[in-house]
This record gives C-alpha cells, sequence and structure tokens, in this order.
C-alpha cells in the first residue's frame, strides 16, 4: 500500500473532505444517517418478504414473476444505498469503529449475506424460480439463508452503538 499501514489508512479516512463535513455538520450527519436508514429499510422490507415467499412461507402473494423483479430492483437500490452511507459513516470515527467488535460482527455477516445474494443468483437459479413459479430447493434454502442473514446484519447494525 505505498508505506500506508492499515491503521494509518483507518485514520487518514477520519481526514477525507467527506468526514469531516459529517464530524462537523450535525445536519449533514442526520440526513446521511437516516438515508442510510431509508437504504435499510428498502433492502430489508424488499427482501423479506421475497425470501419468504420464495422458501414457500409466504402464500397467496402475488404471483414471483410479479413480484420478484420489483423487489429484487428494490431490495438492490436499498443496498447500494445502505453501503455507500455505511461507509461514509465509517469515516466520522473510523479506528473507534474498526475496533467495535459489533460492527467486525456485522461485516462478516454482511459479507456472508452478499456471498449469497451471489450464489442464488449465479447460474439463473433466481430467475427461473421467478419464471417458473417452482424455486428449486436450493432457492428456498438460500431464501432462508438471506432472510436470516439480513436480520442478523441488520441486529448486529443496532449492536454498534451499544458496544
Amino acid at each position: 500500500m505505498g508505506g500506508l499501514s492499515r491503521m494509518g489508512l483507518i485514520e487518514a479516512l477520519g481526514h477525507w473532505p467527506g468526514a469531516l463535513w459529517l464530524q462537523r455538520s450535525g445536519t449533514a450527519y442526520l440526513f446521511v444517517n437516516a438515508a442510510h436508514i431509508l437504504g435499510i429499510g428498502l433492502l430489508v422490507g424488499a427482501i423479506l418478504p421475497l425470501d419468504l415467499r420464495l422458501a414457500g412461507l409466504l402464500r397467496g402473494a402475488a404471483p414471483l414473476a410479479v413480484l420478484g423483479p420489483f423487489l429484487v430492483r428494490a431490495a438492490g437500490f436499498g443496498l447500494a444505498l445502505a453501503l455507500a452511507t455505511g461507509a461514509w459513516l465509517f469515516t466520522v470515527k473510523p479506528a473507534e469503529y474498526a475496533a467495535n467488535p459489533a460492527l467486525l460482527a456485522k461485516l462478516s455477516l454482511l459479507a456472508l449475506a452478499l456471498a449469497n445474494i451471489v450464489f442464488q443468483h449465479r447460474g439463473g437459479k433466481l430467475a427461473e424460480a421467478l419464471a417458473t413459479q417452482r424455486p428449486s430447493w436450493r432457492v428456498r434454502v438460500s431464501a432462508l439463508a438471506s432472510f436470516t442473514l439480513w436480520l442478523c446484519v441488520l441486529v448486529a447494525g443496532r449492536w454498534i452503538g451499544f458496544v
């Protein structure tokens, strides 16, 4: 990394202009934090019903071919917003957050949830399940894993402020 240590990089994040803006402006911090919560709400609010429908636990809902693509896009937008704003919020107190075990747990769970997304979309398994209305057992298991992982990411994120 050109002589910059990991801790040096983490400390440098706290001096990034975007971080300084959030550190100095309660209003800016409020809006970025609200955007982070909005992203989480979109992600969880879209992915949990889809996961339940794919797992076969939510019956009587709209057909997967209708419901699925919309929920996948909404969850994707929420995920992008939550990741961008979460990374930005990290820069407010990077050294403190980097040492927070709750954040480390959240990041580990987030990595698993993201890997599950890759698994679910790999080979067109999800697209096939949405089109045929018959999710395979792999899609069902992955949906249950997604449901569980995203709830755990949510709880770990709330835990950060209590550690």
